[in-house]
């Protein structure tokens, strides 16, 4: 088995504009740093083999941030797990998208979700392949994971609206060739906190002393 956490990266200031930015090349800005440092710490309540990265800068930044709060080298970059292209819709904020494209409009030069699906998909297996084994933080983009999810888990409806926010950590898992959804919006910290809560009242309940009469 392989353990893939798809992250998605840190705030960019179209981001906070809500601008489409698709393969346009935005860097983080001083949240999204701040926001790549948190997801960094709660990660490192883990033990992780690798950080890999799409190319764009958003995404590469967050993840050498990550990999500093994990003491990994320089995050791999893949090509293959860029943003979807939103061609002539990147830019714009939401508003100006459904007046200049209304609902069932073709964007010209967007990536359907299939072609996205199409590249994200194998890359993710191949890197899974060639990690039997290990645990692997994916810093990529809300694009790519919610595309991810429609493929791996399309029972699951209920999260078709629901945001992929910056920093995000979503786990699956790769077992017999297939990537299976583990769970969306994994939340380490609470975990974290679970784990050593118990540990702590197990270490307690050993220590105190019997109450059960000597025979």
């Amino acid at each position: 088995m392989t353990h893939l956490y798809l992250v998605r990266h840190g705030e960019t200031d179209w981001n906070a504009a809500r601008r489409i930015q698709g393969s346009t090349d935005i860097p983080l800005n001083d949240i999204g740093r701040e926001q790549a440092r948190r997801t960094g710490r709660l990660l490192a309540t883990r033990k992780w083999d690798l950080v890999v990265s799409s190319p764009l800068s958003r995404a590469a930044e967050t993840a050498r941030i990550i990999a500093s709060e994990l003491a990994l080298p320089e995050p791999r970059r893949v090509e293959a797990i860029v943003e979807r292209r939103y061609g002539e819709a990147e830019g714009l904020d939401y508003l100006t998208l459904h007046t200049r494209f209304p609902r069932g409009s073709v964007v010209p030069g967007r990536e359907s979700r299939d072609q996205v699906a199409a590249r994200v998909l194998p890359a993710l297996h191949e890197l899974a392949r060639e990690n039997i084994g290990r645990s692997i933080v994916v810093v990529t983009h809300g694009g790519v994971i919610r595309t991810v999810l429609r493929a791996v888990a399309p029972g699951l409806v209920h999260l078709a609206g629901v945001p992929i926010t910056n920093g995000s950590v979503h786990s699956f898992s790769f077992v017999e060739g297939a990537l299976d959804l583990v769970l969306f919006d994994d939340q380490i910290e609470a975990y974290a906190t679970a784990a050593g809560s118990a540990e702590e009242e197990s270490a307690r309940v050993s220590a105190a002393p019997s109450r059960t009469p000597p025979t």
